[in-house]
């Protein structure tokens, strides 16, 4: 009793933990308007705030495998937790942008750590038959706090002051970090790892230039030297590292992890999923801001609904991933996903709200029955030995497929807005040429991510998946 309660008590304040790091990544998109009028600065440099965060997340994230050998569980918890209060007290008394630039990267670092943190603590504390209902309650941070941080971004900028973003989080994460160190206790003991220092210069290369690159490619373009530039750095980079840690026989990112059919197959389709939550998460607030002329608070109103569906479903979804299994659940997800994608393949002037709202639930309801059984499914497939590694990856993953995504999805929606804009000139058009750009390009744009989700349906054919064996047949199993 007192060790299931214990597990409780360590999954609620790992739980919270993330739910605030995931909210913090996606708080300020709203906001960048804003901050461009404070500081009087462009968007090039506002957008440091995102892709700084972002950089900093992806960067970290390869490293905590080393990390989580290196320090015992509540050494990670408590650094990442103190880095986030810290970035939001330099935030919160930001004299300049230079200022609150810094705090987010300092953020950024509590956040880059806490994810695969969280997921690694899950896999090891709960055998491989209860690991779905625990995933899924991680499913809350992931999906939910993203989904909600632009709706309270947007109404905190509109009726109290920017710094209200950073200022609430500091009882917030205040609260995390007392009951860290009462309760949190060690999953692991760190030991005395050697840190490689070439392998940390060629991951930081690596992962810090393809994520710069891919995240500035959709407003520079594909053809600028600095993208090009950044893009081929980090691929050398990539392949540099890759080839020394199949070469070590201590590697400081296992990438055997990948010799795992099962692994390997739901890292795929990670990437589509993820790739799909990003390019969404751009699009249709380009859609209801520039096309339709909605302020940010409505287009955080439109997620929330589905933000809360997800937040019901999360649980729910990761007992039915013990009961049944991965494969049943993608299916049904992707089900929903599908149509969702489809139907705002032509969006119009005269699209309505609802129909939007009614579509985002249906869209989040199908997320909620994939993202965290993928995860699971693929970390489940892996020996104990290599989840922490599992984890890195995993995570890493989503990073770069976010960026990959997001440039992506910009570079179709651009071009698309550019060949219609012309159409409409050639017309003798001149009215309303932004508006009508923006829907004609959301709507083309939104074509790429319907054959995105139909390429995640065939690779989820062609997965092995298995349901979750308990531990009881498990041992049986090795005894015979």
């Amino acid at each position: 009793m007192v060790q299931q309660l214990n597990k409780k008590i360590l999954l609620f304040v790992l739980l919270l933990g993330g739910f605030l790091s995931i909210l913090n990544q996606t708080l300020l998109n709203v906001a960048l308007s804003s901050f461009m009028e404070i500081f009087k600065v462009t968007t090039t440099t506002v957008q440091w705030l995102s892709t700084g965060f972002m950089l900093v997340n992806g960067i970290l994230i390869p490293i905590t495998a080393f990390l989580m050998k290196r320090f015992s569980t509540r050494q990670l918890f408590m650094s990442s937790m103190l880095l986030l209060l810290s970035g939001s007290i330099i935030c919160a008394i930001a004299p300049s942008f230079t200022f609150l630039l810094m705090g987010r990267m300092i953020q950024a670092a509590g956040a880059g750590i806490i994810m695969p943190l969280m997921m690694s603590v899950v896999m090891f504390i709960f055998p491989p038959d209860k690991r779905g209902s625990a995933m899924g309650l991680l499913g809350l941070a992931m999906i939910f706090a993203p989904a909600i941080a632009p709706t309270l971004s947007g109404i905190v900028i509109d009726y109290l002051s920017w710094r209200w973003l950073f200022i609430g989080m500091i009882p917030l994460v205040s609260i995390v970090i007392l009951l860290a160190f009462n309760y949190l206790v060690n999953v692991s003991e760190g030991s005395k790892a050697k840190l490689d220092i070439v392998s940390v210069t060629l991951s930081t290369l690596g992962f810090g230039f393809v994520l710069f690159g891919f995240s500035s490619a959709g407003s520079r373009g594909w053809d600028d030297t600095l993208v090009l530039a950044t893009i081929v750095i980090g691929v050398v980079s990539l392949v540099l590292f890759s080839v020394r840690q199949l070469r070590s026989s201590d590697p400081f990112l296992n990438l055997r992890v990948f010799n795992n059919k099962v692994f390997t197959m739901t890292s795929f389709i990670n990437i589509i999923v993820t790739m799909m939550l990003y390019a969404d998460m751009i699009l249709l607030p380009m859609y209801l801001q520039t096309g339709r002329g909605f302020s940010a608070v409505d287009s955080g109103l439109l997620l929330l609904p589905g933000a809360l569906v997800n937040a019901v479903l999360s649980p729910i979804v990761g007992k039915l991933y013990d009961r049944f299994g991965a494969k049943h659940l993608f299916i049904i997800g992707l089900i929903f996903v599908i149509p969702s994608m489809w139907v705002v393949t032509s969006l119009t002037a005269a699209t309505t709200f609802t129909f939007l709202m009614i579509r985002t639930i249906f869209l989040r309801i199908g997320l909620s029955f994939i993202t965290m059984p993928l995860s699971t499914a693929g970390l489940n497939a892996l020996p104990n030995d290599l989840i922490n590694h599992g984890t890195a990856v995993n995570n890493t993953v989503r990073q770069i497929a976010g960026a990959v995504g997001t440039a992506v999805v910009i570079t179709i929606y651009s071009s698309k807005a550019t060949l219609y804009a012309g159409d409409l000139a050639t017309q003798g058009i001149t009215e309303n040429i932004k508006s009508l750009t923006s829907i004609f390009a959301a709507s083309k744009a939104y074509y790429f991510m319907t054959i995105l989700a139909i390429l995640a349906m065939i690779l989820t054919f062609l997965t092995p998946l298995k349901k979750p064996t308990p531990v009881i047949e498990q041992i049986e199993e090795f005894e015979h």
